[in-house]
């Protein structure tokens, strides 16, 4: 694994639900020390409650400033000027990050020569390469960006293209997002998510309390958790809910649809975020694991996470067409119509039995997000570095 490097991670949220950014940073933060910078540049700016909400707890996190979040990690939110959209403006949103960066850079830097690494989860991030002239810059693409409804299409299609220019090294984590970024950068290379399967394999044990909220809920459980956003087929689901109402289908996590028909459905339960700490726990009342995604350019390129975690609680999976999902066949039953869902989830249900339930979850036992982060270790290293700008700060000009 890499060691004693500063490591500068550009992405999401670092206060919401687990992603692959977490997994991998707080691998990494055992022998390094990381800056986890809440980044969100490239997207459209809205007048929603949602987004008005979300402006609030930005503010706060920017007062907050610099907080330590682990023993060799600390994560802050950037002071920037909002919804930027002029070339002079993105600029100076340039020169603040960088320099809100550097301050952050020396909580954590031990000495002088401690080697800088950045590693953007981002794809807007190539200014930070050009500031800061990091040992390695590292560009990791778990998602179709130009994709997301909340993003300026133009603007990150722009962007990227200039990140993997750029980039010593180039991660993705789907065969589609592999096939569409290698041509732009040679050192290009699929790595797969991991998962944390002794926490998801705690699923089997016996003695696991089931959620006292599901206590009212009858028949086969079929479980979702997840962001519940434009890429999932509310309309799939209904039409699959009404067709089993003697199934129960139990949705964890935020709802950002809030489709009318769906929560219409007497045997639908949208139950809200749960900690992460709590999934096992539900996953051992659920007879299958949902992944209900609508079928976009979007979802074609995503590898959900919660495909492996759901295998590693021992869980049959139903799934619509991923081409990630479709590796895991039989384990993962494919269905693009309601019909074929319902029929699958059926299929799913007769085979939740507890010895393959145990066969499934050692499908996966290996691969681990320590195995992942192994491997981008090693990628990292022996990254060919290319050759760096000698600026002190970027430039404020369009």
């Amino acid at each position: 694994m890499i060691r004693d490097r500063v490591i500068v991670c550009l992405a999401s949220r670092w206060d919401y639900d687990p992603t692959s950014k977490h997994q991998v940073m707080r691998i990494l933060a055992r022998e390094n020390d990381v800056v986890w910078v809440n980044h969100r540049a490239s997207r459209r700016p809205r007048v929603t409650a949602a987004d008005a909400g979300a402006v609030a707890s930005t503010v706060g996190q920017i007062l907050r400033g610099v907080r330590r979040v682990g023993p060799r990690m600390v994560q802050f939110t950037p002071l920037v000027i909002p919804g930027a959209r002029r070339p002079v403006t993105r600029a100076w949103n340039r020169w603040l990050l960088v320099l809100q960066v550097r301050r952050a850079i020396r909580h954590v830097r031990h000495s002088a020569d401690q080697p800088v690494q950045v590693w953007t989860f981002a794809p807007d991030g190539e200014f930070l390469a050009d500031a800061l002239r990091p040992e390695r810059f590292l560009y990791y693409c778990v998602d179709e960006y130009t994709e997301f409804e909340d993003l300026d299409r133009d603007a990150v299609a722009a962007a990227e293209r200039r990140v993997l220019a750029r980039a010593d090294v180039v991660v993705t984590t789907s065969q589609p997002l592999y096939e569409s970024k290698r041509s732009h950068n040679a050192n290009t290379h699929l790595v797969r998510h991991g998962v944390d399967a002794a926490h998801f394999a705690s699923a089997l044990e016996e003695g696991l309390p089931l959620p006292t909220e599901l206590a009212g809920i009858r028949g086969p459980m079929l479980g979702f958790f997840g962001l519940i956003h434009h890429w999932i087929d509310c309309d799939l689901l209904e039409a699959a809910a009404r067709l089993r109402p003697t199934y129960s289908f139990v949705l964890i996590g935020e709802d950002r649809q809030n489709h009318a028909g769906l929560r219409r459905c007497p045997n639908v339960h949208l139950l809200g975020r749960r900690p992460y700490g709590s999934l096992p726990a539900y996953c051992r009342a659920f007879s299958a694991g949902l992944l209900p995604f609508a079928r976009t350019r979007m979802t074609r390129n995503v590898n959900p996470i919660k495909l492996r975690e759901y295998l590693a609680a021992g869980l049959p999976v139903v799934s619509t067409p991923l081409p990630e999902a479709e590796r895991y066949w039989p384990e993962v039953r494919i269905a693009a119509d309601a019909e074929s869902f319902a029929r699958a989830c059926d299929e799913a249900v007769a085979d939740a039995v507890p010895e393959r339930r145990r066969a499934r979850s050692r499908l996966v036992a290996d691969e681990t997000w320590e195995a992942v982060v192994e491997r981008l270790s090693r990628l990292a290293d022996d990254a060919p570095t290319a050759a760096m700008p000698a600026l002190a700060a970027p430039a404020i000009a369009p």
